[in-house]
């Protein structure tokens, strides 16, 4: 059985490091900050001015933690944790040009085989602009992507050998975590590092266009 969104989030909680300043896209990434190990800590930065992003506020009945200032990437309320501070947008995006960001985590409509990503336009549609993305994909030191291995309405397969839609970023993918399998870009290369519970080999190679090398065991993922 194919991962859920929360599912995906959870699994890439798992690859941060205690100490990692992390900066969360649009999407399934910004899910990530409610899977945190309590056993470490970390700072999450946000593009819009914010370093030290705590989880999404709790729902309760006088909304006494929700703060409408307080907003993620993708403009949803979230909290503070200690140590939080605020500055301006131009500030944000010198931490990431400046390459301080240890990890980003960034939603795609297609990655391929060289490492490439495309998550900004779909050609025919109205997009807002690539917003804080290109400079992500340049500045952060390691990127992970979360999506869907394959469109859902059509089945056709987002992990290519080469992507059809206008890119973000080129050549600087190592991780990918989909619905069905994370994979992790090596020589050019998919490799089947882990399977979601359920989800045979079979079924992740027949959904993936790319080149993808399959060892002789294939963990399932564990939460």
């Amino acid at each position: 059985m194919s991962l859920t969104r929360e599912q995906i989030a959870a699994r890439i909680a798992q690859e941060i490091q205690d100490g990692f300043y992390v900066n969360l896209g649009i999407g399934i990434p910004t899910l990530v900050a409610n899977y945190i190990p309590q056993s470490i800590q970390i700072m999450l930065q946000s593009e819009n001015g914010l370093l030290g992003m705590g989880p999404y506020p709790r729902e309760t009945a006088d909304f006494s933690e929700v703060d409408p200032d307080l907003i993620n990437a993708g403009k949803e309320t979230v909290t503070e944790a200690l140590g939080a501070c605020y500055f301006s947008s131009a500030d944000s995006f010198a931490m990431i040009r400046g390459g301080h960001v240890d990890l980003t985590v960034l939603g795609a409509f297609e990655v391929d085989q060289l490492g490439n990503i495309a998550s900004w336009m779909v050609p025919g549609k109205l997009v807002k602009g690539m917003g804080g993305a290109m400079d992500l994909v340049a500045g952060a030191k390691n990127i992970i992507v979360a999506m869907n291995h394959a469109n859902p309405k059509t089945g056709e397969s987002k992990i290519l050998k080469k992507c059809t839609l206008p890119l973000t970023g080129v050549n600087c993918i190592k991780k990918v975590v989909t619905d069905l399998a994370v994979l992790e870009l090596k020589n050019n290369q998919f490799h089947l590092l882990e399977r979601a519970p359920g989800v045979s080999v079979e079924t992740i190679q027949n959904l993936t266009e790319g080149e993808l090398v399959i060892p002789k065991h294939v963990p399932e993922i564990v939460f």
